[in-house]
């Protein structure tokens, strides 16, 4: 191991953004959500967390196979506070219960169990309802996004049809008071945005689908493009919220005859989409509405930063090593030991191995500095030790040799 440092120069560190449009699906069904077509697996090394249902991702993946009923091996990770006169407690306790249910010296435990999935809001009397707060909390957002669209508008007047100026009948869109629904989408699904164009609602009946929504003009308007010349063919049932990772849908056209219990008893419609996800009041196994089912897919658009160095072995350099292996084998535990006295230290020369190839066992070949780099350290400028970059196989390093390695970090 060399005994001195050596610096990045001005070209070895480069900086850069890495853009990626991860892929995700979800496909609703009877109550369950099911993300990228994938069922719950059970068992040890399958990635099975405690807690987190079918359709969710976990945020932390703390508890990966750990069984929270195990009473020999390990069991679930989870934060705990003991009870002091300091007062410390959890952020989402209350401080009549941290008063009134714990005694001094108490070990008050959370949970790591949390996981991520899509939502879903029924606003059956418009965004303005007073049951909730989402709605009237998004109207600035729409209103933001009303100069790429005037669907966008929270409540408007437009001669519009599909967004054409100056065709069709008289349109007035009024969110606050039209039924609709709200789908809620966490960013750690797509990052930084959703990506335009990606956007692709399905609505099956019985397995035959009734109706589907694109966002092909890339400007936020969800048009159904299938099936082709059915009922709500062209028109638009709703917006996309891409920065804020929402789906807003208004579609009231009905898109089969048959009458289901999603709302209340009432013929599908894109206000419907996505009934029975985690979070919206339906029950499960509801014998009409198991007859519908939902998918969404999208991509989204997420940056990731990373830092790139180059990391130099000059010709003559890092030729030596402190590591016991590059002496010579069943060396002599003696000369280990320095020879002193009142005067002097002195310690013993050891026997480097000699590594250079020969045709003969012995005599070898004329000896070189060789070593072998397995690992390269990276250091701050107070020289702390900050990351280890491990080969996945030792490069060998001679005096005649320069070397180069490209070492690439996600920050």
């Amino acid at each position: 191991m060399s005994s001195y440092y050596h610096k990045f120069g001005t070209n070895d560190v480069f900086y850069n953004r890495l853009k990626t449009d991860p892929r995700n699906e979800f496909f609703i069904w009877d109550s369950k959500v099911f993300y990228n077509n994938k069922s719950k697996e059970v068992g040890e090394f399958t990635g099975s967390v405690p807690g987190v249902p079918t359709g969710h991702i976990s945020l932390y993946e703390l508890n990966v196979d750990r069984d929270p009923l195990s009473t020999t091996g390990p069991g679930v990770v989870y934060p705990y506070i003991v009870k002091t006169s300091d007062k410390w407690k959890f952020a989402t306790m209350t401080d009549i219960s941290w008063n009134h249910d714990y005694l001094y010296g108490a070990t008050i435990t959370g949970s790591y169990t949390m996981s991520a999935s899509i939502g879903r809001q029924y606003f059956a009397t418009g965004l303005s309802s007073s049951t909730s707060k989402t709605g009237s909390a998004l109207k600035n957002s729409f209103n933001y996004y009303s100069k790429i669209s005037p669907y966008y508008a929270y409540s408007c007047s437009l001669f519009y049809k599909d967004g054409v100026k100056g065709e069709g009948p008289y349109d007035h869109i009024d969110k606050s008071s039209e039924k609709a629904c709200l789908i809620t989408i966490p960013s750690i699904f797509y990052g930084s945005s959703i990506k335009k164009g990606t956007v692709d609602l399905k609505f099956y009946v019985t397995g035959t689908l009734m109706g589907r929504l694109q966002d092909y003009r890339r400007n936020g308007e969800l048009i159904q493009t299938e099936p082709v010349g059915s009922t709500g063919s062209g028109s638009i049932a709703g917006m996309v919220l891409y920065n804020e990772g929402f789906v807003y849908l208004s579609g009231s056209w009905d898109l089969d005859s048959e009458s289901y219990t999603f709302d209340a008893s009432s013929t599908p419609k894109w206000v419907h989409f996505g009934s029975g996800i985690t979070g919206d009041g339906l029950a499960s196994g509801d014998s009409s509405r198991v007859k519908a089912s939902f998918n969404l897919a999208f991509s989204g658009t997420n940056y990731v930063p990373n830092i790139t160095m180059m990391a130099h072995a000059k010709k003559g350099e890092l030729n030596h090593s402190n590591n016991w292996s590059y002496m010579e084998y069943n060396t002599d535990t003696s000369s280990l030991v320095p020879f002193t006295s009142e005067t002097s230290y002195l310690e013993q020369d050891l026997t480097i191995k000699n590594t250079v190839s020969s045709a003969y066992a012995d005599p070898t070949g004329s000896f070189q500095k060789t070593t072998y780099i397995s690992k390269i350290g990276i250091y701050d400028d107070d020289k702390n030790l900050i990351g280890i970059a491990s080969l996945a196989k030792p490069v060998k390093k001679t005096e005649d040799r320069d070397l180069t390695f490209k070492l690439k970090l996600d920050i």
